[in-house]
């Protein structure tokens, strides 16, 4: 069917039932849970054959975020959609003032390959609790979760509520051609700028979920054998393509050698409990061609042995890096360990202070002091304090970047605002009507005006 098809049909539908009632959404985020739970195995077997990732990793880190999302909203959609009155000013007695969240209309949803289910399905269940209807493009990168989810949607739900596109480059230029009420973005910096290019030209409103190269600071102070079970958890989850994973390590130089030898115990004891046969793999042969041209040329102190047949990518240990080497000019998505060393811990606050903003910051300490130096003084979409990557799944917590990391929040309650805007409602009162806005403006009103504005 052709996409300005699609997207008429949505647009009738969306008028004709507008605003989709309270039942409705709550209905239609019940069935997502049901095909979820019922499609549980293979959704599993899709992650795999894409991503070659665990069931236990798949449902940690897709299945199961997407199924608290939903369970959120079945808790909380009621309370979300009500009205919310607002004071109103004593100059404007006896009227009434509310908001009230109301839908964009129709959506489009652009998801990457990294976490194909999950960043396909947490935004789509906002835009549903919203009220909206969707169009949603998974990543062609992961034709197996792409394939299963048009399945799981084109079966169950009225394309004109719900429709899944697939494809490539093509498909995605197509759809960027056409007028959204509102556009959600996954994915690189790169096509982020091309995706808030194409927006502009219809200013649509937009959010970007994009990336960057996280810091992680570990000082002297720090647990280091905890610091180091936690980096790799947070850098080895989908092989490191993740975006908030933490992408390079800059830590105390007398501590240095100490972080590293327990990052390579840590390595080591993840692996082998992972069991063989488990780590996922590089998405393509480019990426996996990239990861080695970042590591040629670097101090590796420790690495596994890459597999380019199977495109599998074993974590490895650079040490000795400079601010300028490759490894450190882009983001790094692959499960390579950057190692960096400050003197001063001010110095180096302030130099992290002059990069690009990134998606997430992560610092283990035990001093207070630096812990709030950090976080105080740095930017960031989001942060973990002597931990990694979990602040993802916390749904009270906001998730989105800053600057070239991106802009607009999701997540929980701010799925529901990032997919709804309020409108702004003043009941004026008819049966009082007090004269002194209404000209002619003698000194006596002035007067009696500058009483309410001060």
């Amino acid at each position: 069917m052709e996409l300005s098809t699609i997207l008429s049909k949505q647009r009738v539908f969306f008028s004709e039932n507008h605003p989709f009632s309270l039942k409705f959404r709550l209905d239609t985020l019940k069935e997502l849970h049901r095909l979820v739970r019922t499609n549980e195995q293979a959704i599993a077997a899709a992650l795999r054959n894409d991503l070659h990732k665990s069931e236990a990793e798949s449902f940690l880190a897709e299945i199961g975020i997407v199924l608290n999302e939903i369970t959120f909203f079945l808790r909380n959609l009621k309370k979300l959609s009500r009205r919310t009155g607002v004071p109103t000013p004593l100059s404007l007695f006896p009227a009434k003032s509310y908001r009230i969240a109301t839908s964009y209309g129709s959506v489009l949803i652009m998801a990457p390959w990294n976490y194909p289910f999950q960043l396909c399905m947490v935004p789509l269940i906002g835009a549903i609790a919203a009220g909206n209807t969707v169009i949603l493009k998974p990543a062609a990168d992961a034709p197996a979760t792409s394939h299963l989810l048009a399945k799981m949607i084109g079966e169950n739900f009225p394309p004109e509520l719900i429709y899944v596109v697939e494809g490539g480059r093509a498909e995605n230029s197509a759809l960027l051609e056409q007028r959204f009420d509102y556009v959600f973005f996954t994915g690189s910096t790169h096509v982020g700028r091309a995706v808030m290019e194409a927006c502009a030209r219809n200013l649509t409103p937009l959010t970007l979920e994009l990336g960057g190269k996280s810091p992680c600071i570990v000082d002297a102070s720090a647990d280091l054998k905890l610091a180091a079970r936690r980096i790799v958890f947070g850098k080895l989850l989908n092989a490191g393509q993740t975006c908030i994973a933490p992408d390079f390590i800059i830590v105390d130089s007398a501590i240095k050698e100490s972080l590293v030898q327990a990052l390579i115990q840590a390595i080591e004891t993840y692996l082998r409990d992972l069991g063989p046969g488990n780590f996922p793999r590089i998405i393509n042969d480019h990426h996996f061609s990239r990861l080695e041209q970042l590591a040629a040329g670097e101090h590796i102190r420790w690495s596994g042995k890459n597999d380019p047949q199977t495109r599998t990518f074993m974590p490895m240990i650079l040490d000795q890096v400079r601010w300028d080497a490759p490894v450190m000019t882009e983001e790094i998505f692959g499960p390579i360990f950057p190692v960096l060393t400050y003197e001063s811990f001010d110095k180096m606050i302030a130099a992290l202070a002059e990069r690009p903003r990134p998606l997430a910051l992560y610092i283990f300490s035990q001093e207070r002091s630096h812990q709030q130096k950090a976080l105080s003084a740095l930017p960031f979409g989001s942060a973990c304090v002597n931990d990694s990557v979990v602040q993802i799944s916390n749904l009270h917590l906001p998730f989105g970047g800053v600057g070239e990391s991106g802009m607009g929040r999701y997540h929980g309650e701010a799925s529901f605002r990032t997919f709804s805007y309020d409108k702004s409602i003043f009941a004026g009162a008819q049966k009082i009507d007090f004269p002194f806005r209404y000209p002619p403006y003698s000194e006596k009103k002035l007067k009696f005006l500058k009483r309410f504005f001060k």
